[in-house]
């Protein structure tokens, strides 16, 4: 896709740091369900990196692949097979990383006119990397990045567990990156648009190329990532769920055409919070304003940190995408809106925008309309992508549109949207990774061994954990509150 839809305005020329970026096993099925799931075997071929040679990505402009001693980031760090840029701020500092995974991996870009991506001093998009281990589990998981950001952005959080467990994996930078990505394209949609083109082109690439590598295609392919990454996994399975067995979406983000979307309760958040963080008369008003547009009560020590450095910036580039005819453009130097500034984006009302805004976000929306299981999880104290506004609502699509049967939705007490900010509050958080490890656990055995995960439900911590059990373990069918649903 190519760069052709304005330029970049003055507020968004200031230096923003690369942690700007947007962002996040307990349930074994059975003792040998689960050996066998994580049983790799030797790969057809022999010897360490059997068939570097014949092994190529279809589709793709440019290629290049090495034999690796180690695939997970306990090595490509060092062999720079990685780029840290890309993961940082996703996971707690102690999350425990797998070694001992040598095997096959491939760098390349497919065909675009788009060059945002920096990565390897290619600067152009539509960038993937697919790894494939030695000892291969049969299985291949593709996932897209969180964010605006690229391809290595989940390599700590998803990529590093899935390739210790004999997996093949594949991740793409969804098409463009940075937080000027809304300049892809012809028309407003049109960037996010490529992201679902750039997930569906990997997944039968990157399914061709286990077959090579192999000497046959998986037996089973799985859908994941967090945030952005989450709604592409959503858009998959209602889409193309010919190309997936399943998928597991971490807090995915949630787009329709009439709402509730981002562009519906961050300019609220923008208007309110520095009333509300200003004390007064008003304060009282300003933070039931903000709970009233999903933010939770009990969340608000959250609140300085995302006004200071997510919600503005996601509003604005957000609505860019979806809405440039809308000047919410600021002087240079102001970093925020002040209640009532003109052309300001805490001003912003979508339900009184032209249909065209409409008519963009609906080139990108989701139905509910799945075609394969799919296991949602999300925190309850996430403030960037409210769990009230963004995936309580979308289970209810799933069941409204008859799919419930292939969903299960945990609601997990005590997550917030990025895993990092863990560390910064280890009393009042609790981290999301494990519980995608244990959603992708009780997605496998459904998949494999016919045992249907527990009930859709909200987890709540296990009575005494501290903070080394909550990173170890998410166990999904402990103890519940609030919604439960079959």
């Amino acid at each position: 896709m190519r760069l052709s839809r304005g330029s970049t305005p003055r507020s968004w020329k200031r230096s923003v740091p690369a942690a700007l970026a947007l962002a996040a096993v307990v349930l074994a099925p059975s003792t040998a369900t689960a050996t066998a799931l994580t049983t790799a075997t030797a790969t057809p071929g022999g010897g360490h990196c059997a068939r570097l040679a014949q092994v190529r990505v279809p589709g793709a402009e440019h290629q290049r692949a090495a034999c690796l001693d180690e695939l997970t980031t306990a090595g490509t760090v060092a062999s720079g097979h990685t780029d840290t840029a890309d993961w940082a701020g996703l996971t707690p500092k102690d999350l425990a990383v797998p070694s001992g995974v040598p095997g096959i991996q491939i760098d390349g870009y497919f065909p675009d006119s788009s060059t945002t991506n920096t990565n390897h001093g290619w600067n152009h998009d539509a960038q993937f990397v697919v790894r494939l281990p030695d000892r291969w589990n049969g299985g291949l998981v593709v996932a897209g990045t969180p964010g605006n950001r690229e391809q290595y952005a989940n390599d700590r959080a998803i990529a590093d567990w899935v390739l210790a467990r004999g997996y093949a994996y594949a991740a793409t930078d969804k098409g463009n990156t940075g937080l000027a990505f809304h300049r892809d394209g012809k028309a407003p949609g049109d960037a996010v648009a490529e992201w679902n083109h750039r997930f569906t082109q990997l997944a039968r690439a990157a399914r061709a190329a286990v077959a090579q590598r192999y000497l046959r295609p998986p037996s089973r392919t799985l859908a994941t990532g967090m945030s952005n990454g989450g709604y592409l996994v959503r858009w998959q399975l209602e889409n193309r769920p010919e190309l997936y067995d399943g998928g597991v979406d971490w807090e995915g983000t949630l787009w329709r055409p009439d709402g509730p979307t981002l562009l519906h309760f961050l300019p609220g958040a923008l208007r309110d919070h520095p009333v509300y963080a200003a004390g007064g008369a008003d304060a009282e008003r300003a933070r039931n304003s903000l709970h009233a547009a999903g933010f939770p009560a009990g969340s608000e020590f959250l609140w300085p940190f995302h006004h200071r450095v997510y919600w503005d910036l996601t509003q604005r580039v957000y609505r860019e995408e979806f809405d440039p005819g809308y000047d919410g453009a600021l002087e240079a130097g102001t970093p925020y809106c002040a209640p009532g500034t003109p052309a300001c984006d805490a001003d912003y009302d979508y339900a009184a925008r032209p249909e065209e805004v409409r008519r963009a976000v609906r080139k990108v929306a989701l139905t509910g309309r799945i075609g394969k299981p799919l296991v949602t999880l999300h925190g309850t104290l996430d403030v960037l992508l409210p769990i009230s506004r963004v995936s309580d609502v979308y289970a209810r699509m799933v069941d409204g549109a008859g799919r419930g049967h292939l969903h299960r939705y945990y609601r997990i007490e005590g997550g917030t949207h990025t895993d990092a900010l863990v560390d910064a509050f280890p009393d009042k958080l609790r981290p999301l990774t494990p519980c995608h490890r244990s959603a992708f656990t009780a997605l496998e055995g459904w998949l494999v061994a016919g045992h249907r995960p527990p009930a859709s439900r909200t987890v709540v911590p296990p009575a005494g954990a501290d903070a080394a059990d909550l990173l170890a373990h998410c166990p999904l069918g402990g103890r519940t509150s609030g919604r439960s649903s079959s």
